[in-house]
């Protein structure tokens, strides 16, 4: 059950970064997130009796955890609204490389041969993405190169994000152990709504009242309150294992892929679906 639980999560991940894309288009990356993270908490709170009771020091540790989110999903927003949302599915799979770490390292989780082998083929699948191709196009009968614009900072903030991701990932393994997925989810949204606020108040940013009349935010909320519902409910398995969880996660891969090429009609989508390729095979024999 925790498995299908977790591809669920993947495969609605992947719809959400979709939806993220769309929703940067009509409204800024800050406004997004605020509404987003509100919409989403409103969500949590008809459960909010089953939320009550957590352990006094596990407001701290929660608080951490919405931090952590907090700078993640800053960096992802401004990565997804700046660079191809196929390149940015592929960079995006990098955070199983960083969770496998988190999870031998931290939680002591073993990690096999054929996990190793995986790890390696997805780190080579990733430095392919790297050497990105250029496109071809003819101008007054003469070849000239044209690369999408992929800016190293927006890049390196989509990474920043995977480790951000990944060390949440661990944390969620390591709270669950006492929380229900109840406690964790409708905490977690309440500091992360409170930080969101926060920066708004110190920044003194203005939300544009048209923000709340983008659809897209509404739906991406909606995906999201269900997808971590379901990510929580599967940490709390105890035969469930963070780096086995990292792996289906990258269903996600897929999903931004391929809407790159029929939704956002990017270029190039032949060589990232390579590339996500050589990634998944990685996956595959992690898995075995």
């Amino acid at each position: 059950m925790w498995v299908l639980l977790v591809l669920f999560y993947g495969v609605a991940k992947g719809f959400r970064d979709v939806i993220k894309k769309k929703a940067l288009t009509k409204n800024t990356v800050m406004e997004v997130l605020f509404v987003y993270t509100f919409i989403a908490f409103v969500m949590c709170v008809p459960d909010a009796r089953n939320a009550m009771g957590v352990p006094i020091h596990y407001y701290f540790l929660i608080a951490i955890k919405s931090f952590i989110i907090f700078v993640a999903w800053i960096c992802s927003f401004k990565a997804l609204d700046n660079i191809p949302i196929s390149v940015y599915g592929v960079v995006d799979l990098s955070r199983m490389v960083f969770t496998t770490f988190f999870g031998v390292l931290v939680l002591g989780e073993q990690l096999t041969k054929n996990g190793l082998i995986g790890l390696i083929i997805v780190i080579i699948g990733l430095l392919i993405l790297k050497q990105y191709p250029v496109t071809v196009a003819r101008i007054k009968g003469k070849p000239v190169a044209v690369n999408e614009d992929i800016k190293t900072r927006y890049v390196v903030m989509a990474l920043v994000s995977c480790i951000c991701n990944a060390m949440s990932g661990c944390l969620d393994k390591i709270y669950m152990r006492d929380l229900n997925s109840s406690q964790l989810q409708f905490w977690y949204m309440f500091f992360l709504t409170v930080f969101y606020a926060l920066y708004f108040v110190i920044k003194r940013v203005k939300i544009n009242p048209s923000v709340w009349k983008n659809g897209w935010i509404w739906g991406m909320s909606i995906l999201f309150f269900l997808a971590d519902r379901a990510l929580f409910i599967a940490n709390s398995y105890k035969e469930s294992k963070v780096t086995i969880m990292t792996l289906l996660k990258q269903s996600a891969c897929i999903v931004t892929i391929l809407s790159g090429k029929f939704i956002f009609k990017e270029k190039n989508v032949g060589y990232k679906l390579v590339c996500a390729g050589v990634v998944v095979a990685g996956i595959v024999i992690a898995c075995m």
